[in-house]
């Protein structure tokens, strides 16, 4: 139950951050990443065999791993660490990004007591890392800064 929880808390978030995108290449990702989400919270909820539901698939994995290519080619190259933040997208963006980490962590816990699909950890694995570079294009194709963390000590 925690496991697509958190998947579907993942999913009500990126809804969250459409309404406050004016992008239209960047909503049509997040609408493509909600429905990756239904299927995900599909197959950890069911189990029944494959055949009846859908599943993630490796190549919807390489589709995610190419669009991380592509969106970071616009974007300055990271030598620092940065803070979650932004606009209003991007920071929402950037917040979704830790629930998908929460919901990896989920997902690999259920997978030490349930068996679940090869994929389910891989995709959530390259979502949030996807969910890192739509933040961050976001906030620039905004014009928002990217605040550099700084050490103290």
């Amino acid at each position: 139950m925690q496991a697509y929880g958190h998947v579907d808390e993942l999913n009500s978030i990126l809804g969250l951050a459409r309404s406050f995108l004016d992008d239209k290449e960047l909503d049509t990702i997040l609408e493509g990443l909600q429905q990756d989400l239904f299927v995900a919270g599909a197959d950890l909820a069911s189990a029944e065999p494959a055949e009846k539901i859908p599943r993630i698939t490796k190549e919807r994995i390489t589709e995610l791993e190419r669009t991380i290519d592509i969106l970071q080619e616009a974007l300055p190259p990271l030598k620092v660490f940065i803070l979650p933040g932004g606009g209003q997208a991007g920071s929402i963006l950037h917040f979704s990004r830790t629930v998908a980490r929460r919901a990896e962590r989920s997902i690999v816990t259920l997978s030490k007591v349930e068996k679940i699909s090869d994929q389910m950890v891989p995709y959530i694995n390259r979502l949030s890392d996807l969910l890192f570079v739509l933040a961050r294009i976001a906030n620039y194709r905004e014009g928002k800064r990217e605040v550099e963390w700084h050490h103290s000590t």
